[in-house]
């Protein structure tokens, strides 16, 4: 068991101070996946890669009952929904009227992962939304993709399917999100 999955395992067990030790062991990939996915944001996005990496520990360690983590994979899917919903709430609130309320959509770059093109977050969030509602396994793909910036093998190993299936299944999610999103 490596140093992660056995101070996730520890954090599972109520060791408080577990959760200490595990921020600088996870700290450089979490702020890597963090800077990855603010560079899809607006110019003008007021969260830092910091912040996004903080609020997304606070909401995975931080809870009255400390979630099962299976392995280091689970742990960095978890915080790529994390971060997920974070930016998804940010956008959210931006989009109010009183905080500028105008957002401009753009088309979908064909592998989700290009950094030439701003996304709209929530355009994508409905989407997978959506996606979910058909097919939960592509909308996770997806999700550990795009969000938590993982291989399709890296994924496929954290979904439990083979590298074939997601490779099918990544080619259909982003057709299919084009489509809903063109």
């Amino acid at each position: 068991m490596n140093d992660v999955t056995q101070i996730l395992f520890q954090i599972e067990h109520g060791d408080q101070s577990a959760a200490d030790q595990l921020l600088p062991l996870v700290y450089e990939e979490l702020r890597k996946l963090a800077a990855a996915k603010l560079s899809h944001e607006n110019n003008c996005h007021t969260l830092q890669a910091t912040a996004l990496v903080h609020d997304a520990y606070i909401r995975l360690v931080d809870v009255e009952k400390a979630p099962k983590w299976d392995s280091r994979g689970h742990f960095f899917a978890a915080a790529a929904e994390a971060m997920r919903r974070i930016l998804v709430e940010s956008a959210r609130r931006k989009k109010r009227i009183r905080h500028g309320g105008e957002v401009q959509r753009v088309d979908l770059d064909p592998d989700l992962t290009s950094n030439d093109r701003e996304i709209d977050v929530l355009a994508l969030d409905e989407a997978l939304t959506r996606l979910e509602q058909t097919d939960e396994r592509k909308a996770s793909l997806v999700k550990l993709r795009y969000f938590a910036g993982l291989t399709v093998q890296e994924a496929a190993d954290t979904l439990g399917i083979s590298l074939a299936t997601a490779e099918r299944d990544w080619t259909f999610a982003r057709v299919w999100l084009l489509r809903e999103l063109g």
